[in-house]
Protein backbone atom coordinates (compact mmCIF):
# COMPACT_ATOMS: atom_id res chain seq x y z
CA UNK A 1 0.00 0.00 0.00
CA UNK A 2 3.04 2.92 1.38
CA UNK A 3 4.52 1.69 -2.05
CA UNK A 4 1.38 2.25 -4.46
CA UNK A 5 0.71 5.61 -2.87
CA UNK A 6 4.46 6.67 -2.92
CA UNK A 7 4.12 5.84 -6.50
CA UNK A 8 1.41 8.04 -6.89
CA UNK A 9 3.01 10.80 -5.31
CA UNK A 10 6.01 10.65 -7.60
CA UNK A 11 3.94 10.19 -10.65
CA UNK A 12 1.90 13.52 -10.05
CA UNK A 13 5.20 15.65 -9.36
CA UNK A 14 6.44 14.37 -12.43
CA UNK A 15 3.54 15.67 -13.86
CA UNK A 16 3.27 19.11 -12.12
CA UNK A 17 6.59 19.90 -13.18
CA UNK A 18 5.95 19.20 -16.88
CA UNK A 19 2.87 21.20 -16.35
CA UNK A 20 4.79 24.07 -14.78
CA UNK A 21 8.22 23.54 -17.39
CA UNK A 22 5.25 24.26 -20.33
CA UNK A 23 3.80 27.44 -18.82
CA UNK A 24 7.02 28.88 -18.09
CA UNK A 25 8.32 28.78 -21.66
CA UNK A 26 4.66 30.41 -22.81
CA UNK A 27 5.15 32.96 -20.68
CA UNK A 28 8.79 33.52 -21.83
CA UNK A 29 7.36 33.38 -25.55
CA UNK A 30 4.45 35.55 -24.70
CA UNK A 31 7.38 38.05 -23.01
CA UNK A 32 9.50 37.96 -25.95
CA UNK A 33 8.50 40.76 -28.37
CA UNK A 34 8.12 39.81 -31.91
CA UNK A 35 10.97 41.35 -34.48
CA UNK A 36 9.79 43.14 -37.39
CA UNK A 37 11.11 41.63 -40.85
CA UNK A 38 14.31 43.46 -42.17
CA UNK A 39 13.23 46.10 -45.01
CA UNK A 40 14.80 45.01 -48.08
CA UNK A 41 17.49 47.41 -48.88
CA UNK A 42 16.49 49.56 -52.53
CA UNK A 43 19.19 51.80 -54.47
CA UNK A 44 17.18 55.00 -56.71
CA UNK A 45 18.92 56.39 -59.55
CA UNK A 46 17.27 59.68 -59.98
CA UNK A 47 18.25 61.49 -63.01
CA UNK A 48 18.21 65.11 -62.20
CA UNK A 49 18.48 68.93 -64.03
CA UNK A 50 21.91 69.92 -63.00
CA UNK A 51 20.34 73.57 -61.26
CA UNK A 52 18.92 71.06 -58.79
CA UNK A 53 22.55 69.53 -57.08
CA UNK A 54 22.39 71.41 -54.14
CA UNK A 55 18.79 71.17 -53.29
CA UNK A 56 19.16 67.66 -53.94
CA UNK A 57 21.84 66.80 -52.37
CA UNK A 58 20.01 68.25 -48.96
CA UNK A 59 16.77 66.14 -49.55
CA UNK A 60 18.95 62.52 -49.92
CA UNK A 61 20.29 63.40 -46.28
CA UNK A 62 16.77 64.29 -45.05
CA UNK A 63 15.36 61.02 -46.95
CA UNK A 64 18.06 58.91 -45.64
CA UNK A 65 16.51 59.75 -42.06
CA UNK A 66 13.13 58.31 -42.65
CA UNK A 67 14.17 55.83 -45.05
CA UNK A 68 17.30 54.13 -44.07
CA UNK A 69 16.89 51.04 -46.41
CA UNK A 70 16.82 53.62 -49.35
CA UNK A 71 19.76 54.40 -51.19
CA UNK A 72 19.46 57.52 -53.38
CA UNK A 73 21.94 58.14 -56.44
CA UNK A 74 22.13 60.82 -58.56
CA UNK A 75 22.99 61.40 -62.22
CA UNK A 76 22.78 65.33 -62.80
CA UNK A 77 23.29 66.80 -66.06
CA UNK A 78 21.62 68.94 -68.62
CA UNK A 79 18.12 68.27 -69.18
CA UNK A 80 18.92 67.73 -72.76
CA UNK A 81 21.21 65.29 -71.99
CA UNK A 82 19.51 62.90 -69.50
CA UNK A 83 16.78 62.89 -72.06
CA UNK A 84 18.93 61.43 -74.44
CA UNK A 85 20.23 59.14 -71.89
CA UNK A 86 16.46 57.61 -70.53
CA UNK A 87 15.82 57.09 -74.30
CA UNK A 88 18.53 55.33 -74.74
CA UNK A 89 17.80 52.64 -72.52
CA UNK A 90 19.97 54.02 -69.45
CA UNK A 91 19.18 53.01 -66.02
CA UNK A 92 16.63 55.64 -64.40
CA UNK A 93 13.97 55.53 -61.87
CA UNK A 94 13.08 59.35 -61.66
CA UNK A 95 13.39 61.90 -64.12
CA UNK A 96 13.52 65.71 -62.72
CA UNK A 97 14.01 68.17 -66.08
CA UNK A 98 14.43 71.81 -65.46
CA UNK A 99 12.19 72.35 -68.25
CA UNK A 100 9.14 70.96 -69.86
CA UNK A 101 10.22 70.33 -73.33
CA UNK A 102 12.48 66.96 -72.20
CA UNK A 103 9.73 65.69 -69.85
CA UNK A 104 7.14 66.26 -73.10
CA UNK A 105 8.92 64.46 -75.52
CA UNK A 106 9.43 61.16 -73.12
CA UNK A 107 6.22 61.07 -72.67
CA UNK A 108 5.43 61.34 -75.93
CA UNK A 109 7.22 58.11 -76.28
CA UNK A 110 5.64 56.33 -73.63
CA UNK A 111 8.69 56.27 -71.35
CA UNK A 112 6.82 57.81 -68.28
CA UNK A 113 4.20 56.64 -65.93
CA UNK A 114 1.93 59.33 -67.10
CA UNK A 115 0.24 59.63 -64.09
CA UNK A 116 2.70 60.57 -61.27
CA UNK A 117 4.25 63.59 -63.94
CA UNK A 118 3.96 66.98 -61.16
CA UNK A 119 4.79 69.92 -61.98
CA UNK A 120 7.04 70.79 -58.69
CA UNK A 121 9.17 74.02 -58.97
CA UNK A 122 9.53 76.97 -60.83
CA UNK A 123 12.60 79.20 -61.18
CA UNK A 124 14.04 82.20 -62.67
CA UNK A 125 16.69 83.27 -65.43
CA UNK A 126 18.87 85.99 -64.52
CA UNK A 127 22.33 87.50 -66.03
CA UNK A 128 25.47 87.43 -64.04
CA UNK A 129 28.81 88.78 -63.86
CA UNK A 130 31.54 87.97 -61.28
CA UNK A 131 31.12 89.93 -57.67
CA UNK A 132 33.78 92.47 -58.26
CA UNK A 133 33.44 93.25 -61.98
CA UNK A 134 33.35 96.90 -63.34
CA UNK A 135 31.67 96.41 -66.07
CA UNK A 136 28.60 98.67 -65.53
CA UNK A 137 26.35 95.35 -67.06
CA UNK A 138 22.78 96.45 -65.84
CA UNK A 139 20.24 94.82 -68.31
CA UNK A 140 20.02 92.01 -70.89
CA UNK A 141 20.50 94.61 -73.56
CA UNK A 142 24.05 95.53 -72.61
CA UNK A 143 25.19 92.08 -73.91
CA UNK A 144 25.54 93.59 -77.59
CA UNK A 145 28.29 96.02 -75.68
CA UNK A 146 31.73 95.84 -77.56
CA UNK A 147 33.83 95.70 -74.28
CA UNK A 148 32.13 92.36 -73.03
CA UNK A 149 34.59 89.53 -74.99
CA UNK A 150 33.06 86.22 -73.97
CA UNK A 151 29.17 85.32 -72.74
CA UNK A 152 28.71 82.11 -71.03
CA UNK A 153 25.39 80.14 -72.38
CA UNK A 154 23.90 77.20 -72.03
CA UNK A 155 24.39 74.69 -75.33
CA UNK A 156 20.36 75.82 -76.60
CA UNK A 157 19.85 71.99 -78.02
CA UNK A 158 20.50 70.10 -74.89
CA UNK A 159 20.55 72.62 -71.81
CA UNK A 160 17.41 74.50 -71.20
CA UNK A 161 18.92 77.90 -69.92
CA UNK A 162 20.53 77.97 -73.24
CA UNK A 163 17.12 78.16 -75.05
CA UNK A 164 15.53 80.37 -72.19
CA UNK A 165 18.28 82.76 -73.38
CA UNK A 166 18.22 82.15 -76.96
CA UNK A 167 14.69 83.36 -76.84
CA UNK A 168 15.18 86.28 -74.30
CA UNK A 169 18.10 87.81 -76.54
CA UNK A 170 15.86 86.87 -79.81
CA UNK A 171 12.90 89.23 -77.93
CA UNK A 172 15.94 92.14 -77.56
CA UNK A 173 16.90 91.50 -81.21
CA UNK A 174 20.47 90.96 -80.32
CA UNK A 175 20.94 87.52 -80.66
CA UNK A 176 23.25 87.40 -83.58
CA UNK A 177 25.38 90.20 -81.92
CA UNK A 178 25.76 87.90 -78.83
CA UNK A 179 26.65 84.84 -80.45
CA UNK A 180 29.68 86.21 -82.37
CA UNK A 181 30.91 86.15 -78.30
CA UNK A 182 29.32 83.45 -76.70
CA UNK A 183 30.86 80.01 -75.54
CA UNK A 184 28.18 77.28 -74.77
CA UNK A 185 28.38 75.35 -71.43
CA UNK A 186 27.26 71.31 -71.55
CA UNK A 187 25.38 72.42 -68.64
CA UNK A 188 23.96 75.27 -66.33
CA UNK A 189 26.91 74.64 -64.02
CA UNK A 190 29.66 74.65 -66.51
CA UNK A 191 28.17 78.81 -66.97
CA UNK A 192 28.36 79.51 -64.01
CA UNK A 193 31.70 78.29 -63.03
CA UNK A 194 33.34 80.04 -66.12
CA UNK A 195 31.83 83.30 -65.10
CA UNK A 196 33.18 82.72 -61.67
CA UNK A 197 36.68 82.15 -63.00
CA UNK A 198 36.82 85.29 -65.03
CA UNK A 199 36.96 83.05 -68.64
CA UNK A 200 33.51 84.83 -69.35
CA UNK A 201 32.44 87.88 -68.13
CA UNK A 202 28.95 87.55 -67.99
CA UNK A 203 26.76 84.52 -68.31
CA UNK A 204 23.15 83.65 -68.15
CA UNK A 205 22.27 81.29 -65.59
CA UNK A 206 19.14 80.27 -63.33
CA UNK A 207 18.34 82.32 -60.19
CA UNK A 208 19.18 79.16 -58.39
CA UNK A 209 22.43 78.67 -59.06
CA UNK A 210 23.67 82.65 -58.84
CA UNK A 211 22.50 82.00 -54.86
CA UNK A 212 24.80 79.41 -54.33
CA UNK A 213 27.61 80.94 -55.05
CA UNK A 214 29.75 84.46 -53.73
CA UNK A 215 31.87 84.88 -56.71
CA UNK A 216 29.18 86.29 -58.53
CA UNK A 217 26.48 88.82 -58.48
CA UNK A 218 22.88 89.03 -60.46
CA UNK A 219 22.70 92.34 -62.25
CA UNK A 220 19.76 91.25 -64.37
CA UNK A 221 16.79 89.37 -63.95
CA UNK A 222 14.61 88.37 -67.37
CA UNK A 223 11.23 89.51 -67.26
CA UNK A 224 8.53 86.28 -67.96
CA UNK A 225 7.73 88.22 -71.84
CA UNK A 226 10.80 87.92 -72.88
CA UNK A 227 10.36 83.81 -73.46
CA UNK A 228 7.65 81.82 -74.21
CA UNK A 229 7.15 79.47 -71.23
CA UNK A 230 7.62 80.10 -67.42
CA UNK A 231 10.62 78.14 -66.51
CA UNK A 232 8.86 75.35 -64.65
CA UNK A 233 10.48 72.04 -63.26
CA UNK A 234 8.37 68.94 -63.91
CA UNK A 235 9.19 65.19 -62.42
CA UNK A 236 7.70 61.89 -62.96
CA UNK A 237 8.49 57.94 -62.60
CA UNK A 238 10.17 56.39 -65.06
CA UNK A 239 8.05 53.42 -66.75
CA UNK A 240 10.73 51.08 -66.84
CA UNK A 241 11.88 51.52 -63.10
CA UNK A 242 12.47 48.12 -61.37
CA UNK A 243 11.20 50.04 -58.07
CA UNK A 244 8.07 52.12 -59.02
CA UNK A 245 6.70 51.96 -55.56
CA UNK A 246 9.84 52.91 -53.77
CA UNK A 247 10.30 55.94 -56.30
CA UNK A 248 6.57 57.05 -56.09
CA UNK A 249 7.06 57.19 -52.50
CA UNK A 250 10.17 59.55 -52.99
CA UNK A 251 8.58 61.55 -55.52
CA UNK A 252 5.71 61.83 -52.87
CA UNK A 253 8.41 62.80 -50.28
CA UNK A 254 9.38 65.66 -53.12
CA UNK A 255 5.97 67.33 -53.03
CA UNK A 256 6.01 67.11 -49.19
CA UNK A 257 6.46 70.36 -46.91
CA UNK A 258 10.12 69.27 -45.79
CA UNK A 259 11.01 68.74 -48.82
CA UNK A 260 9.49 72.97 -49.85
CA UNK A 261 11.54 74.29 -47.11
CA UNK A 262 14.69 73.13 -48.69
CA UNK A 263 13.77 74.17 -52.33
CA UNK A 264 12.60 77.35 -51.27
CA UNK A 265 15.63 78.23 -48.88
CA UNK A 266 17.67 77.40 -52.15
CA UNK A 267 15.62 79.82 -54.49
CA UNK A 268 13.03 77.80 -56.57
CA UNK A 269 9.05 78.54 -56.45
CA UNK A 270 7.20 75.71 -54.96
CA UNK A 271 4.14 75.20 -57.81
CA UNK A 272 2.59 72.37 -55.57
CA UNK A 273 -0.70 73.57 -53.57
Amino acid sequence: MKKRVRFVLTMFLVTFTLAMTGCAQKAKTAETPVQPAAQKSVTLTISAAASLTEAMGEIKTLYKKEKPNVTINYNFGSSGILQQQIEQGANADLFFSAATKQMTELEKKGLLIDSTKVNLLGNTVVLITKSDSTLGIKDFKDLKNSNIKKIALGEPKTVPVGQYSEEILTSLKILDKVKTKAVYGKDVKEVLSWVESGDAEVGVVYGTDAKTSKKVKVVAVAGKGLYKKPVVYPVAVIKASKNIDDTKAFLKYLSSDKAKEVFVKYGFSFLVK
